[in-house]
């Protein structure tokens, strides 16, 4: 199903994602960070990333990008997710996402609150929320998360003020809410079958992806452990 948004004059169809693909693209949801690529086009990455096939999802989160440079990055990214056939999100910037119609947004704690960014983008738009607590996990299901993103399960050096969340924490989380709930922070392809057995519907990975000399490869471990997961 799709709808259609207005994007600087243009018409684009929105696509729909139902509650059971949404939990699909959770598998591997690779989140972007330009820092980790070395001097290495962004776009190129991606494309190489995505051709190595196992990427489910792709959260575009430049956090130091001035705005003319992030849309321009969502815009490459929404091309590359497009011919790929899975969602795009962009972290915290409804405004954005709602200009160019991708897929959806990743919201923190701090960020803009859920139930506005739903109000602001629809129901069609797939919408994630940071929990890191049972209270927090719950709060954004009830206003209208399609998914949660929790962690750091492992430490990770992506993040300097994260904190870790236990994994009977995160277990506890997976089985409170209904809607899926993805793996942040810290994971590898070594580290990651650590997480089995907690309920996640898959792990998001950053420099496990980016910061790998060999994407293809990188991704094809990952797209194995999350399948096993």
């Amino acid at each position: 199903m799709t709808t259609e948004a207005e994007t600087d004059g243009r018409t684009r169809q929105m696509r729909t994602w139902s509650r059971e693909e949404i939990r699909d693209a959770l598998k591997l949801y690779a989140v972007t960070d330009r820092s980790w690529l070395r001097g290495r086009r962004f776009e190129k990455v991606l494309q190489e990333a995505l051709s190595a096939g196992g990427i489910t999802c792709v959260q575009l989160r430049e956090k130091h990008a001035a705005p003319e440079e992030k849309e321009a990055l969502a815009r490459e990214a929404q091309a590359l997710c497009a011919q790929a056939g899975i969602p795009l999100l962009i972290d915290d910037d409804v405004e954005l996402a709602l200009r160019i119609g991708v897929d959806g947004v990743h919201i923190g704690q701090d960020d803009v609150p859920c139930a506005e960014a739903r109000r602001a983008l629809g129901d069609q738009a797939i919408i994630g929320v940071t929990a890191k607590t049972l209270e927090q996990a719950c709060k954004a299901e009830a206003e209208g998360a399609d998914y949660l993103g929790v962690g750091a399960v492992f430490p990770t050096s992506t993040k300097q003020d994260t904190w870790m969340i236990d994994h009977e924490v995160l277990r506890q989380i997976c089985a409170a809410v209904s809607i899926p709930v993805v793996a942040i922070g810290g994971i590898t392809a070594d580290n990651a079958r650590e997480l089995a057995g907690t309920g996640i519907a898959g792990i998001a990975v950053v420099s496990a992806i980016f910061a790998q000399a060999d994407l293809a490869g990188a991704v094809k471990r990952l797209s194995k452990v999350a399948e096993a997961l």
